[in-house]
């Protein structure tokens, strides 16, 4: 039987045989997984780690943080506005900016908190109504607003593809705006698609069950 360990290095090495142009970093998506289950991981060197509610990452990381100044903490889920202090607090980059509000609370917690967080702005490539993110005709306003007004350090953007469609051809969009933008790094990819997310251009893939296994 595969260990967390084995699965781990045998992404990293289909992810170094794509022979990318720029480095990739795997965020480890440890939602719901107990600390003591993620901690081989830890102890194997592995830095990034993601989570998708604050409550639940800061009773799980806020020590071991504490304790291992290497952890970079990642939020890759929806961020509600009342969590945003706490998630400031705790997590190093966010990739789900996805409305001014959330991006100008954002900005004046980190001030407050002198932190200097990395952001990622969530685009609503696909048009879905369900879903959260910048529409595609008014992401310039908003990166520059991001950039210009409220000082936000932008590394990217971020898409979550539409379900049951050809998750590349969304992909290859986001490459395009980015570059458009002048931005290096994307958000893209998860365990079912990080193979065509990295043949596209994406910097960050955010991989879950692909190493911790299935989520009971």
């Amino acid at each position: 039987m595969s260990t967390i360990i084995d699965r781990f290095e045998k992404i990293k090495f289909k992810i170094s045989s794509l022979k990318p142009n720029k480095p990739v970093n795997i965020i480890a998506v440890s939602k719901t997984f107990p600390l003591d289950y993620i901690k081989p991981l830890i102890d194997h060197g592995h830095s990034h780690f993601g989570e998708n509610k604050v409550q639940e990452a800061i009773s799980k990381w806020s020590q071991q943080k504490k304790e291992n100044n290497k952890i970079k903490l990642h939020m890759i889920g929806k961020l509600q506005n009342n969590k945003v202090k706490d998630a400031v607090k705790l997590f190093d980059y966010i990739h789900s900016v996805d409305n001014q509000k959330l991006a100008d609370n954002l900005s004046k917690h980190q001030k407050n908190l002198n932190k200097n967080l990395k952001y990622f702005i969530q685009v609503n490539i696909g048009n879905e109504i369900q879903k959260s993110g910048i529409p595609v005709n008014e992401l310039d306003g908003f990166y520059n607003y991001c950039i210009n007004e409220i000082d936000l350090h932008i590394l990217g953007l971020m898409i979550i593809p539409p379900l049951d469609q050809n998750a590349e051809k969304y992909f290859q969009s986001l490459n395009k705006l980015n570059k458009s933008l002048g931005l290096e790094n994307l958000s893209m990819g998860m365990s079912a698609d990080y193979v065509d997310a990295i043949n596209s251009g994406s910097t960050y893939v955010r991989i879950g069950s692909s190493i911790f296994g299935s989520r009971s």
